[in-house]
C-alpha cells in the first residue's frame, strides 16, 4: 500500500522523534511504501525553527522519500501556505492513502481536485491545535481559525474518512472551532519509538549517564526535558523544589533550549542536585529518560509526556484540560497550581513508603498504550 504524508500545515524535522517523524517510519516497517510531502520550515541544530533555503528531493533516515515544496509566488503565501508543484506531486506518487498532518494550509484545495478525481484513495487527518498552542489572539482565533482554517477543514471533510486528535483537547478543538462531526473524529494518542525504547531499557544508559552527571544508582532521579521558555517557567519552581527537598539523595537532571531571558534564571539554580545539560538530540532523549526513576513536566504539554509513558517510567505533569490521557492505570500524578509547594508535596507523597513502587507497576503497565508500532496500524484503519 502506498501512504503519503502530506506535512504542510507546519513543520517537518529530520531526525527527531516527533509524531511526523514516526508514524512514517512505522508505516514503512508495517510493510508499507511511504512518501512524505512536507514544508521549508524545520529546527536548527539548537532546536530553534527555521526555513530552508529551496525545494529539495532526498531520502530520510528512515529510507522514505521525502520532498520539500517552496512557497508559491502568490500573496501571503507564507502565511496561507501555498506551495509550488502539489498537484505534479500528488499525481506523481499516486496514494492509496493520503494521511495530512494538519488542515491549516489553504493547498488543501488542491487535495480535494486530487480526490475529485481518485474518489479511491483514502485519507485520514490528524489535528495538533489546541487553545493552548493557538488561536491565542483575536484575529488568529476569530478569523484564522474559525473563518480561514475552518473552510480547508470542512472543504476536505467529505473525502476523509476518519479525523484525529492527538490529545483529547484537539479533538474538542476539531468538533468545536472546525465543526467536524464528532462521529468522525477519535483520539490519536502520540507515544514512543519501540526501537529506542527498547534499546535504551536493554543498554547500559542508566548506568553510563548517571555515572556521566555523577549521579549514585541509589539516589533518586529526576528528568525534565523540552525547550524551556515562557510557556514552560515552571521549569524554575521544579529546579527550586528539588534544591530544597528534605532528602539529598533526590536529585535533578534538566535539558533542552532556554530561551534568553531565563537563561540566567535557569543557571543560578543549578547545584549538587540540579543540573542543567543543555540541548542533547532527539534520539538522545530515551537514553536520559531511561535513566531516570521519575519524570517531571510542571509547564505545557510535551510530545515527551507521552514518550516518557511509552518508556514505562512514572510522570508528575501539570493538569491541562484534555491532557490527562497520559493517566492510564495511576502512572501519573498531577499538578493543578504552579508552586513550589504542591511539587514538594507531590514528590514526598510519592516518596513515602511503597508508593514509589505502586506508581512504577502501573507505569510498566500503562506504556503499552503508547508505543507507535501500534499507533501506526491504528491511524490508517
Amino acid at each position: 500500500m502506498k501512504i503519503l504524508h502530506l506535512m504542510l500545515a507546519n513543520f517537518y524535522i529530520d531526525n527527531y522523534s516527533y509524531q511526523e517523524n514516526l508514524l512514517p517510519k512505522f508505516h514503512k516497517l508495517n510493510g508499507n511504501n511511504v512518501e512524505i510531502i512536507a514544508s521549508l520550515f524545520t529546527f536548527d541544530e539548537n532546536g530553534c525553527g527555521k526555513w530552508l533555503p529551496h525545494a529539495d528531493k532526498y531520502i530520510n533516515e528512515y529510507g522514505i522519500p521525502v520532498t520539500r515544496l517552496a512557497f508559491s509566488n502568490a500573496p501571503f503565501s507564507r502565511k496561507l501556505r501555498k506551495y509550488e508543484g502539489l498537484a505534479e506531486e500528488l499525481d506523481r506518487v499516486s496514494p492509496d492513502v493520503i494521511f495530512i498532518h494538519g488542515v491549516q494550509f489553504s493547498d488543501i484545495s488542491i487535495v480535494v481536485k486530487y480526490l475529485k478525481k481518485n474518489r479511491s484513495v483514502r485519507v485520514f487527518v490528524d489535528n495538533h491545535a489546541d487553545f493552548s498552542n493557538s488561536a491565542k489572539s483575536w484575529i488568529s482565533k476569530y478569523i484564522l481559525h474559525q473563518i480561514i482554517w475552518r473552510h480547508y477543514a470542512q472543504m476536505i471533510n467529505p473525502y476523509v474518512k476518519r479525523f484525529y486528535g492527538v490529545l483529547p483537547a484537539r479533538v474538542d478543538f476539531l468538533s468545536n472551532v472546525y465543526g467536524i462531526p464528532r462521529e468522525k473524529i477519535k483520539l490519536l494518542v502520540m507515544g514512543a519509538d519501540d526501537e529506542a525504547v527498547h534499546f535504551a531499557a536493554s543498554s547500559d544508559a542508566r548506568k553510563n549517564i548517571r555515572k556521566k552527571y555523577n549521579i549514585d544508582e541509589n539516589d533518586f532521579l529526576i528528568m525534565n526535558g523540552g525547550k524551556i521558555d515562557n510557556y514552560k517557567r515552571q521549569t524554575l519552581l521544579l529546579m527550586d523544589a528539588v534544591n530544597n527537598f528534605n532528602n539529598p539523595k533526590v536529585k535533578l537532571i534538566v535539558f533542552g533550549s532556554v530561551i534568553p531571558e531565563l537563561k540566567k534564571e535557569i543557571e543560578k539554580r543549578c547545584s549538587d542536585r540540579v543540573q542543567y545539560i543543555g540541548w542533547i538530540r532527539a534520539e538522545e532523549s530515551y537514553s536520559y529518560f531511561a535513566a531516570c526513576d521519575l519524570a517531571c513536566f510542571p509547564g505545557r504539554h510535551s510530545v515527551f509526556w507521552e514518550q516518557v509513558v511509552g518508556q514505562g517510567i512514572p510522570i508528575i505533569v501539570k493538569k491541562w484540560t484534555g491532557t490527562t490521557h497520559v493517566n492510564v492505570c495511576g502512572n501519573a500524578r498531577f499538578l493543578e497550581k504552579d508552586s513550589v509547594k504542591e511539587i514538594t508535596d507531590v514528590l514526598r507523597d510519592i516518596l513515602i513508603g511503597n508508593n514509589y513502587n505502586k506508581i512504577l507497576s502501573a507505569a510498566k503497565k500503562a506504556s503499552i498504550n503508547f508505543m507507535y508500532s501500534d499507533i501506526a496500524k491504528k491511524s490508517i484503519t
